[in-house]
C-alpha cells in the first residue's frame, strides 16, 4: 500500500462516488490518495476543522485538524492500515498539528471502528456523533480539560492530588 498527495479531482471522485456523505469537505483540504497494487482506492482527507475546534484542548488554531473523510472503494487490503498511513504523512507533513480529531456519523449506524482499529481515543457521544482523537496525542489535553489522574498513580498519590497536596 502507498500513498500520495491528491489532486481535486481525486478528492471529488472518491467523496462523491465512496463515501455516504456525497460530498466534498470544505477547504482547505489536505488529502492522500490510496494505492494497493498500484490501483487506486480513493482518498483519505484532512482540513483544519470548524472554527473553535481547538478551544476545548487548549490549543491555538492550526495545532488542531480533523480527519474529514475515509472515501475508498474497498478494494485496499486494510481500511485501518490506509488510515494509519496517512496519519503517519499527514503529521510529518503538518508538523504544527499537535491533535487530529474525527466523527463517527452514528446517524449512519457507524460507531468507530476504523478508529477503534486504529487506537484512537473516544472523548464524547453528541446527539449524531462520536468525537475520536488519535490516542499518541490525546493525553496531554484530555488531561488538561478533565483534569484525569494517570492511572499508573497509587491509590495514595491519588488521594494527595484530589486533595490538593501534590
Amino acid at each position: 500500500m502507498r500513498l500520495e498527495k491528491a489532486s481535486y479531482k481525486a478528492i471529488k471522485y472518491a467523496c462523491m462516488n465512496f463515501h455516504y456523505a456525497k460530498r466534498i469537505p470544505a477547504n482547505p483540504i489536505i488529502a492522500f490518495s490510496v494505492f494497493e497494487d498500484n490501483e487506486w482506492c480513493g482518498c483519505i482527507c484532512f482540513n483544519a476543522g470548524i472554527e473553535g475546534i481547538n478551544k476545548p484542548y487548549f490549543l491555538r488554531m492550526g495545532q488542531v485538524a480533523e480527519l474529514v473523510r475515509v472515501a475508498l472503494n474497498g478494494k485496499q487490503s486494510s481500511t485501518s492500515k490506509a488510515v494509519s498511513l496517512a496519519l503517519k504523512v499527514f503529521k510529518k507533513t503538518n508538523p504544527l498539528v499537535k491533535l487530529v480529531i474525527s466523527y463517527a456519523d452514528s446517524d449512519e449506524g457507524h460507531i468507530g471502528v476504523i478508529y477503534q482499529a486504529t487506537n484512537w481515543f473516544y472523548e464524547q457521544s453528541k446527539k449524531h456523533q462520536m468525537l475520536f482523537l488519535t490516542k499518541k496525542q490525546v493525553s496531554q489535553y484530555i488531561r488538561a480539560k478533565y483534569q484525569i489522574l494517570d492511572l499508573k498513580f497509587n491509590s495514595e498519590l491519588k488521594e494527595s492530588a484530589l486533595k490538593g497536596k501534590t
